[in-house]
């Protein structure tokens, strides 16, 4: 039985590995896998093997080979949901209590088990800034260190840095659902080799896990885009600002996610960046619907945070796109090509031009 099963796994192997690489070597190449074979008089199984081996040692010698990758099925399209800069201040829409409100009707509506929200603690000054907190952990939503001050790290000392982040632990004790993640603002985790290493020698004493992304994107540009047409008196047409909110977060994800694939070989459990912001308050039913036809799975932070990608630290400095783009880089990728719709202002911009999302200034009297 064993015997037969390898016999029908080589088989199985030639006929489509085999044939496969064997189409893609040159010429030269191809002779000297099938030379490498000889004229022995071998058994047809014999010769499946030998020449799946000599094709791979022809493929390594001559010239290199590109396999496609295959996502894992137990991984692909899972993607958990986290809002940054909590509690923000007033929007283009709602003031901070009823964005709170706003938010966590439309997350139950959508179906969504949890989501983390990374806090600034410094914000707790704004009138209900705690309360609005306190109200997502009670609502079953998880709270992470985003510091006090959101500071840029590569602008500070990092002593200094350091008891930002040891003043935000002290104020976010005691929340409901409380994890240990820290996000870096900005997602500068430094620009020195020692400000790194510094960083995660603090957060590892803290017991503090870092809480990455993999899947960056510029709705706090969209969102300040809409509060300064509304500062200037100018209309806005909800329905197309809509339209572009979901582009360019489903063109976000499926960018990094392909870049995952093609640079890692696997699609992750992704974190998707997200801000505490009126965009998201009046448009996350319909990106979350929009990644539902997609194909994806809106999983808990906790699950996401436990892929096997939260255990491979980037080498590179780069790192403000997220981890997916840092490990990318590592495998070779050229940063500059790290570029889409959703981190590009000019981009933004024409799209909102040529959707005629906001109308003209008003004339002044």
């Amino acid at each position: 039985m064993v015997v037969d099963e390898v016999v029908s796994g080589i088989r199985r192997l030639y006929d489509y590995w085999g044939l496969w690489l064997l189409a893609r070597l040159d010429d030269h190449a191809r002779d000297v896998a099938v030379s490498n074979v000889g004229h022995a008089e071998v058994s047809a199984v014999k010769a499946r093997a030998a020449i799946l081996a000599a094709i791979l040692i022809a493929a390594c010698a001559c010239q290199p080979v590109r396999v496609p990758h295959v996502v894992e099925a137990e991984h692909a399209k899972r993607i958990a949901l986290s809002f940054d800069d909590a509690p923000k201040g007033e929007g283009p829409v709602f003031a901070g209590n009823e964005r709170a409100l706003a938010l966590l009707a439309a997350l139950n509506r959508s179906d969504i088990e949890s989501a983390v929200f990374y806090v600034n603690s410094g914000k707790f000054e704004r009138p209900g800034g705690r309360a609005r907190v306190a109200s997502y952990a009670d609502a079953g939503h998880l709270i992470g260190n985003h510091s006090h001050s959101h500071l840029w790290l590569n602008r500070t000392d990092t002593t200094s840095y350091i008891k930002d982040i040891d003043k935000a632990e002290k104020l976010l004790d005691g929340f409901a659902n409380r994890r240990a993640w820290f996000r870096y603002p900005y997602l500068d985790e430094g620009r020195s080799a020692e400000k790194v290493a510094a960083l995660s020698e603090a957060l590892e004493e803290r017991g503090l896990k870092n809480g990455y992304v993999t899947i960056d994107n510029y709705d706090w540009y969209l969102d300040s885009k809409w509060k300064q047409a509304v500062d200037e008196g100018r209309s806005v047409d909800v329905e197309a600002l809509r339209g572009v909110y979901v582009e360019m977060l489903m063109g976000a994800v499926r960018f990094y996610d392909d870049i995952a694939i093609e640079s890692l070989g696997r699609s992750p459990a992704h974190m998707l960046l997200l801000h505490e912001n009126d965009v998201a308050a009046m448009f996350i039913e319909d990106l979350v619907a929009a990644l539902r036809k997609d194909g994806w799975s809106i999983i808990t932070p906790d699950e996401a945070y436990a892929d096997p990608i939260a255990g491979r630290v980037p080498e590179t400095l780069i790192t403000g796109q997220g981890r997916v783009a840092a490990l990318a880089i590592d495998a070779g990728l050229d940063n500059r090509t790290l570029t889409h719709l959703a981190i590009e202002e000019t981009q933004i911009d024409a799209l909102l031009i040529e959707r005629d999302v906001f109308g003209p200034k008003p004339l002044e009297d």
